[in-house]
């Protein structure tokens, strides 16, 4: 699992805990000095962020780009780090903290090579430090909730997301975060589920110039333009997390599962319902998004509902 929230990653991380996962974090963001979680391996170990802002006098995101680069160059350095970890608890789930700066995703193509080499299956004979460690990975992207009351802010997101899927192209799955506060800066003018399923984008594109404001109206192509790409691709959904409601984590941890093929694989004992219900992407609650809806948004929020604590490892 590849993410890059440390909000995300502590919960993740004790809900692995609780089914039984040996879990180790690699922590791949030189700007983390201070670590809240305890990493298995650590990029600040091979080199640091504010030492190379010193050194080469960089800004942050410079700084960043140069020890991601750093990173791949000496990709053998990570490499006998994985297989140390590997030969100790070869069931061992590897979760990658990585950092947060877009850019990293979407534009350069350093994480995209550092994603390729990790993944990357070595043939026989090959030098497994340098030709690819084959690991199995999802990436997990989150976005906060409380975009979706913008509609300009949210089209950029699902831009953003897009452009992350194509550029790393690996299984993805995409989270609006924060689902308690997703109406934070005002009520949201559709129900979650048009959110979460990314449904017909001309909506928001109708209400992103609702005042018939002639500075607004200029960008109505572009605008149309975008959906057009977002929607041709048909690619980008969400799945909605509050961190701490349980039944949220466990649901996106089995996501994942299905995504990089660990719910097939042989480390853990599955109930075999679940684990079909997960593969055929079948909804363990078929009315979950609209509990959730109830729960967090004062539009329909009822004092008499309660969003039920599903167990999808029963």
């Amino acid at each position: 699992m590849v993410t890059s929230s440390n909000c995300f990653l502590q919960p993740m991380v004790d809900t692995s805990y609780r089914h039984g996962r040996k879990v180790e974090v690699i922590n791949l963001d030189p700007a983390n000095e201070s670590l809240p979680y305890r990493s298995s391996i650590d990029v600040n170990d091979l080199i640091r962020l504010d030492e190379v802002m010193d050194y080469l006098g960089l800004g942050p995101n410079g700084g960043l780009v140069y020890c991601m680069e750093y990173l791949y160059t000496n990709r053998d350095w990570l490499a006998t780090r994985l297989f140390n970890l590997k030969q100790k608890n070869p069931k061992c789930y590897l979760i990658f903290d990585c950092p947060g700066q877009v850019e990293l995703y979407t534009h350069h193509s350093v994480t995209r090579q550092l994603v390729s080499y990790l993944t990357k299956r070595p043939q026989p004979g090959q030098n497994p430090l340098f030709d690819g460690v084959g690991l199995q990975l999802t990436a997990v992207h989150l976005v906060d909730s409380h975009y979706c009351s913008d509609p300009g802010k949210f089209i950029s997101c699902l831009l953003t997301s897009l452009a992350a899927m194509l550029q790393l192209s690996l299984p993805h799955v995409n989270i609006l975060s924060k689902a308690d506060l997703v109406e934070q800066f005002g009520e949201l003018d559709f129900n979650l589920d048009f959110f979460t399923e990314v449904l017909d984008l001309q909506y928001l594109v109708d209400k992103i110039n609702k005042s018939n404001d002639p500075f607004l109206a200029k960008y109505e192509r572009l605008n149309q333009a975008l959906i057009g790409v977002i929607q041709d691709q048909s690619l980008v959904q969400f799945l909605l997390l509050d961190i701490q409601n349980m039944s949220h984590m466990e649901r996106v941890m089995r996501y994942v599962d299905r995504a990089n093929g660990y719910v097939f694989g042989p480390t853990e004992q599955h109930n075999l319902q679940a684990m079909m219900h997960m593969a055929s992407g079948v909804e363990m609650c078929t009315d979950w998004i609209g509990l959730t809806q109830e729960r967090y948004m004062s539009s329909v929020h009822d004092e008499g509902t309660s969003e039920p604590e599903i167990d999808f490892f029963a």
